[in-house]
């Protein structure tokens, strides 16, 4: 079971993980401060497989690849939004870190809802309102690449079993 955090639209990459924070890049850093300028608490409260809720245009703003690190590395399941900012959206996939577009289940979720999702099938329930979505899932080769970890992993494994 998952809670969800509930953020709204253009929520951009300043937001995700503040500038001034990027001095040190390592993911426990990033991780730390993930989310701060939004919800105060949320990297303090935040729980590993917790999901977080956004509305339209999720993570626009920089290119930069800090912001899905700082959420995974907070430890997020995944991402649910309207619809995302594109160089996010790649940044994530490139990093392993599940994103899904589901605009009828950000209606349907409030934060602190507790849900469930299924990256596998797209499929999406808030167990505190009983109400099921559905996502599309990725691809195979997709979810093949976010459970190898990202691009990078899923490639060097490709070449190993070549």
């Amino acid at each position: 079971m998952a809670k969800a955090w509930k953020f709204g639209d253009d929520i951009d990459t300043d937001v995700i993980i503040p500038a001034r924070y990027l001095n040190q890049n390592t993911p426990e850093h990033l991780a730390a401060h993930c989310m701060e300028d939004a919800d105060a608490n949320f990297a303090k409260e935040v729980k590993s497989g917790d999901v977080i809720i956004g509305g339209k245009n999720f993570g626009c703003g920089s290119s930069r690849e800090h912001a899905p690190v700082a959420i995974k590395a907070a430890g997020v399941k995944a991402v649910i939004a309207d619809s995302y900012a594109r160089i996010f959206y790649r940044n994530s996939l490139n990093i392993g870190m599940p994103i899904l577009e589901c605009p009828e289940a950000v209606q349907g979720i409030e934060a602190g809802d507790e849900v469930s999702v299924d990256l596998e099938t797209g499929k999406i329930v808030n167990l505190t309102r009983n109400t099921e979505f559905e996502a599309r899932p990725f691809p195979p080769f997709m979810q093949d690449l976010i459970k190898a970890g990202g691009l990078i992993p899923y490639v060097k494994g490709r070449q190993e079993h070549a």
